[in-house]
């Protein structure tokens, strides 16, 4: 029979597809509740309008809809509580990391430092990155750009 458990790890071996971290560790999975076979996922999105819930919703559905005992497989994207940077778990930051992307730490003020050599002489480029969660920094020391994952949670459509 199928329990919370395994729904996670299954779900555990979901990455976003723009970046190189599980749902799981990104801390967008909120809840999991299982009833009489039928699995019901609770999910936070990085922003509201997130181009990837899609992708993410059909890949959380093909796999969890192959584990023995489920009947049925609900997603719903929920907005409250609102994701943040401060969900992401210590293996996500390292695995972001090791991409080149930066996370501000929980409860943390200002302080960056380069993904690649460490350095605190960086300086942001461009408070627009690839995605709406993320914006645009440069090392002055290697002379890399890199990717920062913005605070802020729950990113509307206006900014």
């Amino acid at each position: 029979m199928v329990n919370e458990q395994t729904v996670r790890n299954v779900l555990r071996t979901i990455n976003d597809p723009e970046m190189p971290i599980s749902i799981v560790d990104l801390g967008v999975v909120e809840q999991v509740r299982i009833e009489a076979g039928q699995v019901e996922i609770n999910l936070l999105p990085t922003f509201i309008g997130c181009p990837a819930l899609p992708i993410i919703e059909e890949e959380v559905r093909k796999k969890v809809s192959k584990l023995d005992g489920v009947t049925a497989v609900n997603i719903h994207f929920r907005f409250d509580p609102p994701w943040t940077v401060d969900r992401i778990s210590e293996a996500g930051r390292e695995a972001l990391r090791q991409f080149g992307v930066t996370v501000p730490l929980p409860g943390a003020a200002a302080g960056l430092a380069c993904p690649f050599c460490g350095s605190s002489a960086v300086h942001q480029e461009n408070p627009f990155g690839p995605t709406r969660c993320r914006m645009i920094y440069y090392c002055e020391s290697c002379h890399n750009p890199f990717e920062h994952m913005k605070k802020l949670g729950n990113l509307s459509p206006l900014g």
